[in-house]
């Protein structure tokens, strides 16, 4: 591995932005953090850190991150599918469009799929056996739920190429428009009361900040554009929290009525403004470390593991604890000072365990052998599509009571773990053929 990534480092373009593989790897590495640091495991069950100690819910405005990921996304997106348009034959764009989704769902949707099925045929062999309660009844439930995020990332994979378009020919304006359709939605949601509406603000509010990763593509986010992004986001998260019915937390809490993150909400797209603008006005500086050969063989080796860590690091969590509760070591109450002392031990742990989780599946991260791509945009689309639905029907509905035949209610339709899976699965099989079928 170590020849391998120092050929990559290497072999790095000079006209790449080593900074924007930076900020993929940094904001997986930050949400992987925040669950380690905020899960508050006792003998009689699983907490939430930020809901014993609130006064540390203001951290969420550090290490909720998410933004950042999906704004380095719009911005790789832009450039590959742009790539693939300039390469394509004469009046085939039916066909760039399914090469476009096979290429960057790839890397996305195989290590996914491994962690499905593996995590599923697991679920299955405990219950089967009669297990299933205690902390391994929760590690079910819990362990798919970040799966929303590669659900989200999904839909702005497939809804590129409009936006893209959009963007081309209105720039700053399709984003306010999304932006604006976001501020609509919550006037609804919370001046008018229109029941679900809100759901509406998945889309609104992350394609707001997926489209500022066109702007970027385009270089049209300077400093003094940063800045006011930075400084306006900011404020305006601030007013609308305090002022507003949003929290304080930028992630969902135990028992709140109003979560900013699920379904989004108007503050959280004001917070993702302003880290949009903070990580732009550190793109210098990060830069010139980026120069280094060994920082950057560093950001080429996480970038090769980050999907498969992300995906493994709640089974890691989890591993710990019930690895400390099996061997009777105590665990403290959360937020004592006992707690706090055994947080560095826990989160080493955590990283070992995890680094061995990524050795057992890198392998299903690396890139496929390119193939000949003809193409078939709507069978690529409807594809996608599925991934989409199954993946989120699984981050809600867990792998706990899949003997029982529990589902969760996706898009007011219940949906069980089984079905979950069979869609995911039979989505990136048609994602796989639409990118190798010739028409």
């Amino acid at each position: 591995m170590g020849s391998s990534v120092r050929e990559l480092a290497g072999a790095t373009p000079a006209t790449r932005d080593r900074y924007v593989d930076l900020l993929r790897v940094a904001s997986l590495g930050a949400v992987v953090l925040g669950h380690w640091l905020m899960a508050a495991v006792t003998p009689d069950g699983v907490g939430n850190l930020l809901a014993v100690v609130p006064a540390l819910q203001p951290l969420t405005w550090l290490l909720q991150v998410m933004p950042v990921f999906f704004f380095v996304g719009g911005f790789s997106h832009a450039l590959s599918y742009r790539s693939l348009l300039r390469k394509r034959p004469e009046g085939s764009e039916d066909s760039v469009y399914s090469a476009f989704l096979r290429a960057r769902l790839q890397r996305l949707l195989r290590p996914t799929m491994v962690f499905v099925l593996v995590w599923g045929a697991a679920a299955l062999l405990v219950q089967l056996l009669g297990g299933g309660g205690g902390l391994t009844g929760v590690t079910l439930r819990m362990v798919t739920q970040p799966l929303w995020f590669i659900g989200i990332y999904l839909a702005m994979v497939a809804f590129t190429p409009p936006l893209l378009r959009l963007h081309e020919r209105y720039g700053w304006g399709a984003f306010a428009g999304l932006a604006a359709a976001a501020v609509a939605v919550d006037v609804l949601r919370f001046a008018a009361g229109v029941p679900y509406v809100e759901f509406l603000n998945f889309a609104f509010v992350w394609l707001a900040v997926h489209q500022l990763g066109f702007l970027r593509a385009d270089g049209r986010i300077r400093l003094r554009r940063a800045a006011l992004l930075a400084g306006g986001g900011l404020v305006t998260a601030a007013a609308l929290v305090a002022l507003g019915p949003y929290p304080l937390s930028m992630v969902g809490m135990p028992g709140e009525k109003v979560s900013n993150m699920a379904p989004p909400t108007l503050a959280l797209l004001a917070h993702g403004l302003w880290l949009v603008g903070a990580v732009e006005l550190l793109r210098a500086p990060a830069a010139r470390l980026l120069e280094r050969p060994r920082v950057w063989r560093t950001v080429v080796a996480a970038n090769g593991v980050a999907m498969t860590a992300f995906l493994w690091h709640l089974t890691a969590m989890f591993g710990v604890y019930g690895a400390l509760l099996a061997l009777d070591v105590d665990l403290p109450e959360p937020a004592s000072a006992a707690w706090w002392a055994q947080v560095p031990l826990r989160l080493a742990l955590a990283a070992a365990l995890t680094a061995a989780l990524v050795a057992a599946f890198r392998t299903f991260e690396r890139p496929a052998a390119s193939a000949p791509v003809q193409g078939h945009g709507p069978l690529a689309a409807l594809g996608a599509t599925l991934c989409l639905l199954g993946v989120l029907g699984l981050s809600m509905v867990g792998f706990g009571g899949l003997l029982d035949g529990r589902t969760a209610l996706l898009i007011a339709i219940p949906v069980s773990a089984p079905a979950a899976v069979a869609m995911t699965l039979g989505g990136w099989l048609l994602v796989e053929r639409a990118g190798r079928r010739t028409p």
